[in-house]
């Protein structure tokens, strides 16, 4: 493909969007407190996007500018066609990424490293095996940790993703930290987003400035450079072997630089993981209706920051305006 040719998702504000992430199912097999509501329920298959939708839209938005396409749920690799699904994805002209709780890896990192994915993004809120426990409902330490270290063995860059929670797990921001320096990890600190059940409060709130006032009451570090879309402020400590980071998504958002739209596992095109709106894409391809129009319109329709929402300081007013969505339901 003439990349030169291609046409570009440009929203009002001038920002170009390249970039898709696709949740393949809107299940997982953890039960991830600020994720997954205790009451959710999962939608059956007939309501999912099959791989040959899938495929196809992804196509669609490839014809329309977009070069990366990351894989995400609920957990991806519980669809039993994610091998076809990322062999057919291999063959388009994007790069591609993955996002996982890594507690089934190991099956598929072959498959991965033969499409041919460099890095992997893989969620671990702690180090600790009784708080991975409290926080997933599952006991799933050992073999993400696992999983992290072959995916490492095969040459991988592996991000590692903690969402920070104050009173839960901010006591081992350090001990994160110090991964990063002798792992060759790139942790990547994340505040704690509200979403639809997920019992958010702004007390619970670890801020970016907080992080890392943290680490540099124990730690001389070093500022990276970041690409011009990146979602994270990167650091790094001397003479350390991989760096950390912080997505400052409430605190400190970076809404001008972003280039991503979401599609949900039924088929949903989302402007922004905080929209409050989404059209059905799935529903338009299977009514036999062209869907170029409606991924351009989703796309004019991003509001200019945070999806619209209101300041996350005025807590009342954010919950009553947030998506019914769960984290689980929108994709990572």
């Amino acid at each position: 493909m003439d990349r030169a040719n291609v046409p570009v998702l440009e929203d009002r504000f001038g920002r170009m969007h390249d970039y898709l992430r696709i949740s393949l199912v809107d299940k997982c097999n953890l039960r991830c407190t600020y994720c997954m509501p205790e009451d959710i329920r999962f939608l059956p298959s007939s309501q999912l996007m099959s791989k040959d939708e899938i495929l196809e839209l992804s196509q669609v938005f490839v014809g329309l500018g977009v070069r990366k396409i990351r894989l995400t749920g609920g957990e991806p690799l519980l669809r039993k066609d994610f091998r076809e699904i990322l062999s057919g994805l291999s063959k388009l002209p994007v790069e591609l990424a993955l996002t996982t709780n890594g507690v089934y890896l190991h099956e598929f990192i072959e498959d991965l490293k033969a499409a041919g994915l460099r890095s992997i993004n893989i969620s671990l809120d702690s180090l600790r095996p009784e708080r991975v426990l409290e926080i997933t409902r599952r006991d799933s330490h050992g073999q993400v940790w696992r999983s992290i270290e072959q995916a490492l063995a095969y040459g991988m860059g592996v991000k590692l993703n903690m969402v920070v929670m104050r009173g839960v797990n901010d006591d081992e921001l350090l001990d994160f930290v110090e991964l990063s320096r002798r792992a060759g990890l790139h942790i990547r600190f994340i505040e704690f987003m509200p979403f639809d059940g997920n019992r958010w409060a702004w007390d619970r709130v670890m801020s970016y400035a907080e992080v890392l006032s943290t680490i540099q009451a124990k730690h001389p570090v070093e500022r990276l450079q970041d690409a011009i879309n990146s979602t994270s402020k990167t650091y790094r400590l001397p003479g350390g072997l991989g760096t950390f980071a912080v997505i400052s998504s409430v605190t400190s958002p970076f809404c001008g630089g972003c280039n991503r739209i979401r599609l949900t596992a039924d088929g949903k095109i989302r402007n922004c993981l905080f929209a409050q709106t989404e059209l059905d894409l799935l529903g338009a391809l299977r009514n036999g209706q062209a869907v170029e129009a409606l991924i351009r319109s989703a796309v004019l329709a991003k509001a200019e920051k945070l999806g619209g929402l209101p300041d996350f300081s005025n807590q009342e007013a954010l919950q009553s305006a947030l998506s019914p969505r769960a984290m689980v339901k929108i994709g990572g």
